[in-house]
């Protein structure tokens, strides 16, 4: 089984992409993620949705709009709160994780590996075949 990141954006515009992904593919989404990190001295999170394997070609998509997104102390930005609402529309729920930033992998490569292996040992993704 093929697993890739394919990042968006950073949760901007692109964010809604993301939206229109999970919801268009409602039937598909197997998770909703939040990754939580500070990047920066900030907390900023990063969000993700990832699709079922296709049948054929085994490839599973992760769609991700990567560390963009502040979080802020006391109040929710309105990018996470839409992300939330669509989890919700299409009955997921949006499971958090605190990962490391992206920053300090030299490659962002490294960095969607690292994310995957964190996926496969708690059993979100399948392992590797």
């Amino acid at each position: 089984m093929i697993q890739r990141f394919i990042e968006l954006g950073e949760g901007y515009s692109d964010l809604y992409e993301l939206l229109e992904i999970a919801k268009t593919n409602k039937d598909r989404v197997s998770h909703m993620l939040q990754f939580e990190t500070l990047k920066n001295d900030k907390k900023v999170c990063s969000l993700v949705v990832v699709l079922k394997p296709t049948t054929v070609g085994n490839f599973q998509p992760l769609y991700i709009c990567r560390e963009g997104i502040p979080i802020l102390e006391g109040t929710k930005s309105k990018r996470i709160v839409l992300f939330e609402e669509t989890a919700e529309q299409i009955e997921k729920n949006v499971t958090s994780f605190t990962v490391k930033p992206s920053t300090i992998f030299p490659e962002k490569e490294l960095y969607f590996n690292h994310l995957i292996g964190i996926l496969r040992m708690n059993h979100f993704i399948p392992p590797m075949q």
